[in-house]
């Protein structure tokens, strides 16, 4: 087969050669292409040991092939890739270009991918961070099953508010249709005992349930009953005093039934979750420096014109500890002083406020720095309450702040500007902040190095 490939290689050449001018015989790369270069190439290493076959000469190749070309030749660059890093050790000494080395490169990564040795890069789930409140927030603790459900139907108008609106609709419905229809029934059986359904037609027949004379019709006069719609066609006459009976029990059963699911849709409708959509925090939570004192800021806001009344913020701080015991305490709540104890935390929302801790050696980040920042752990969760003032209910608006999203060394832009007779507020102007120069220290390393200079200064 290689000598048959040489001849016909030799045969090609030297059609080209004749048809070509002499100008182009002294340059054989511009007279044979990449496939024939390098199958000569594979072909000189073995000398032809069979008689060459005579070949009719070939055409010369138009410019139209030069695709299939460099297609052939990339074939062969891979090829050759494959020989080198498969071949003896007396060929290792030979040059290999960066193309091929590279060619070589990734054909171990395929098999190495394939045989499955290539470690897999991904996050894990355990690497990922887990909040405690989302930002809108949604509490992230998930219940595990409770044995004694007894409670909820104890607390049956909470739990008919907090079912989600498909379930809460469907038992809304189902309420009035399992009582409509097991009246329904209680009417066609008393019929149905008391003939009426027979002598329905008889005028002189004294019937209990009059007009009733199949299973719809007691349907219609159970609906009609607990509706008090009362078409007239039929009824409960004073033949038969069960018949009043039932019809008094059927009475206060939908009155009770009016009051619990009209009272729940009110509720669920009106419930203050959804006031709390209009009440924003600021994206990051920031640690500046305000009256030579370290504080950490966050700003709220309220974007409706109508006020929360009372409006009050607090602050915990969640975090997972060791005591000195051994002791490992999970999700550790801690209060952060915003200032409840000189009313700081009572607040007039009418603009956005910014809320502000001052770390002090009762805060728990009296000892944290700026690199320790970096190394922690924690998340806050700002809670705002207040009375809604268009329903007088209470509302409650979370959110949280991870050890990211707190930035050292930054302080709020002003959102208010003065307008002709009122403030103005840019609430595009809500979330930025810019970076100030400030020292790195800790607030117990800055009260330290001040009580230094107290010390150095008395002594000189």
């Amino acid at each position: 087969m290689t000598s048959k490939r040489a001849s016909l290689i030799d045969n090609w050449n030297n059609a080209n050669s004749s048809t070509l001018p002499p100008s182009h015989e002294a340059s054989p790369s511009q007279t044979q292409s990449p496939c024939s270069l390098s199958s000569l190439a594979l072909t000189n290493q073995e000398p032809p040991q069979q008689p060459t076959i005579q070949a009719a000469p070939l055409e010369p190749v138009e410019e139209t092939s030069k695709p299939p070309r460099l297609h052939c030749s990339i074939r062969l660059k891979r090829f050759s890739s494959r020989w080198h890093s498969r071949g003896s050790t007396g060929s290792s000494n030979t040059p290999i270009s960066p193309i091929e080395k590279l060619h070589v490169a990734r054909s171990h990564k395929k098999r190495r991918k394939l045989l499955g040795d290539e470690p897999t890069l991904h996050v894990t789930a355990s690497n990922q961070r887990q909040r405690y409140v989302t930002k809108d927030g949604k509490c992230r603790v998930n219940l595990g099953p409770i044995a004694d459900k007894s409670r909820f139907i104890s607390d049956i108008f909470t739990t008919l508010v907090d079912l989600k609106y498909r379930w809460f609709l469907l038992v809304f419905s189902m309420c009035y249709i399992l009582t409509w229809v097991a009246f329904g029934g209680i009417y066609f059986f008393g019929a149905w005992v008391r003939d009426d359904i027979s002598h329905v037609q008889d005028p002189q027949w004294k019937a209990c349930f009059e007009n009733v004379d199949s299973f719809l019709s007691a349907l219609l006069l159970s609906i009609e009953s607990q509706r008090t719609i009362g078409y007239g066609s039929r009824m409960v006459t004073a033949n038969c005093p069960e018949g009043a009976l039932i019809l008094m029990v059927q009475s206060i059963l939908g009155s009770i039934i009016d009051a619990l699911m009209v009272g729940c849709m009110f509720v669920k409708i009106s419930r203050p979750q959804q006031r709390a959509q209009t009440l924003i925090f600021s994206k990051h939570c920031v640690i500046c420096e305000r009256d030579e004192k370290l504080c950490m800021l966050f700003r709220i806001g309220d974007l409706r014109e109508s006020h929360m009344v009372d409006a009050k913020i607090r602050a915990k701080l969640i975090k997972s500890r060791q005591t000195k015991e051994g002791e490992f305490i999970p999700l550790e709540q801690s209060e952060i002083n915003l200032g409840y104890d000189t009313g700081g935390d009572r607040l007039l929302l009418v603009e956005p406020q910014t809320i502000t801790h001052i770390i002090s050696e009762s805060s728990p980040f009296w000892e944290v720095g700026s690199e320790r920042l970096k190394r922690e752990s924690f998340e806050i969760i700002v809670i705002l309450e207040g009375i809604v003032e268009a329903s007088g209910m209470t509302c409650q608006a979370r959110t949280s702040y991870t050890e990211d999203e707190v930035l050292w060394g930054h302080r709020f832009e002003s959102c208010i500007s003065l307008e002709k007779g009122a403030f103005r507020v840019d609430y595009s102007a809500f979330d930025k902040i810019f970076e100030v120069q400030m020292s790195r220290l800790s607030a117990k390393d800055r009260s330290t190095a001040k009580e230094q200079c107290c010390v150095l200064e008395n002594v000189g």
